[in-house]
């Protein structure tokens, strides 16, 4: 019986290296990252999400959904008679947890320097909290409230985005138990039920109750970083629709071929991500309806157009796998520079403006240079040694 399973699990191993990347879609994810890297850091400057620069930059959360959905389903959906649950969760750590460690460890490493009066209880924290912080946060179970450390509310204060990583795991999980069981009809009807929660969400109609006295980030899709009830809400709005969308893509096969596909794709999906506010004041529905355009219409066609092309050329290909290669270690690890960036804005109130622009853009290529170190030299070899003990894949001389 071990035999069996030996040679079962060898057949599935050369089976999963054999399937081809869609190289397009890894570098989306890429140009994506580095967008939202920037909307983070300038940020730190605005007066408010209709003031934003890069105004829309964290609708690149829900495009990473979607293309989550449609490469679990591109990869998994036709592996489930030789995969066991167990085999597709360790699969799914291996390629996803340990980044999200070295995240949570860099975050604990500058925890104490970004005391400042927005972070308050960092000065207070001891070190011993700090660490019981840190090995509850490696779980990715959300942090309760009375553990936090920083006063923002988020369910990992030490890495703030690795709330969507959570959500993350979430669908993988019930992808495994359920959502791969679903046939496309019954799948197509929860894109449809998941898309009225969206619509719901974008034009800020309180279908459950639990916006209180109204949302200070009305008309937008802003959230889902928190564990109270208004911010759960948006946490699965934002997951559902575009995670079924992508999976009930990637089922259909609708694919778009356009040519210099990565670059058209790219330009869409940046000019989406920075567009400024839409509508004013007094027509602030403008922008829900713009958000959920293209949470329902521009990123599905964006996924197929990007999984439908081929990218060519010799600095396209280079320029394509690079954003591919840190497009999840620059998103899984830029946020503790962030709170760098905050800090220091906080303490030096003074600071000239080319004092905060050699900040920002020193931390913003800090951030694509500790992304691409920790993708070559611990991201690519720890998830090599983890196949080779957990699934018997020879590593590669």
């Amino acid at each position: 019986m071990q035999q069996v399973n030996s040679i079962i699990q060898d057949r599935n191993n050369i089976y999963l290296a054999s399937k081809p990347r869609y190289e397009i879609l890894d570098g989306l994810r890429g140009v994506a990252a580095l967008i939202i890297v920037a909307f983070h850091l300038f940020e730190t400057y605005s007066a408010g999400p209709a003031y934003q620069i890069i105004n829309h930059g964290y609708l690149a959360v829900d495009f990473f959904f979607v293309l989550s959905g449609f490469v679990i389903g591109y990869a998994y959906d036709d592996r489930w008679d030789r995969m066991s649950t167990w085999n597709f969760i360790k699969r799914r750590l291996v390629r996803l947890h340990p980044m999200v460690i070295f995240g949570c460890v860099l975050g604990a490493a500058v925890f104490y320097l970004t005391g400042c009066s927005g972070f308050a209880l960092v000065d207070k924290t001891s070190v011993g909290m700090l660490l019981l912080v840190l090995f509850w946060c490696f779980t990715m179970i959300p942090l309760p409230s009375s553990m936090d450390i920083r006063g923002w509310g988020e369910t990992n204060p030490l890495n703030g985005p690795v709330w969507t990583l959570q959500w993350e795991y979430l669908a993988n999980l019930l992808y495994a138990l359920v959502i791969r069981r679903l046939p496309k009809w019954g799948l197509a009807i929860c894109v449809g039920l998941f898309a009225c929660m969206t619509v719901m969400l974008c034009l800020d109609i309180d279908w459950l109750g639990v916006w209180g006295e109204g949302r200070p980030t009305a008309y937008t899709v802003i959230g889902g970083w928190s564990t109270t009830p208004d911010q759960l809400l948006i946490g699965a709005t934002r997951l559902l629709y575009p995670f079924f969308a992508g999976l009930l893509l990637s089922r259909l096969h609708w694919l778009i071929k356009v040519k210099a596909g990565f670059w058209w794709c790219g330009l869409i999906v940046a000019v989406i991500l920075i567009m400024p506010r839409i509508g004013g004041a007094d027509a602030a529905w403008m922008n829900g309806l713009y958000e959920c355009l293209a949470i329902l219409v521009v990123f599905p066609l964006v996924v197929c157009m990007g999984a439908g092309s081929t990218v060519k050329g010799k600095y396209s290909v280079a320029i394509c796998k690079f954003f591919g290669n840190v497009s999840y270690p620059i998103y899984i690890t830029h946020y503790p520079l962030v709170y760098i960036q905050i800090s220091w804005v906080t303490n030096h109130p003074n600071a000239t403006l080319g004092q905060n622009i050699a900040v920002s853009v020193g931390l913003y290529l800090i951030a694509i240079f500790n992304a691409y170190a920790a993708f070559m030299l611990y991201d690519k070899p720890v998830r090599a040694w983890l196949k080779t003990k957990l699934f018997k894949v020879k590593a590669k001389a």
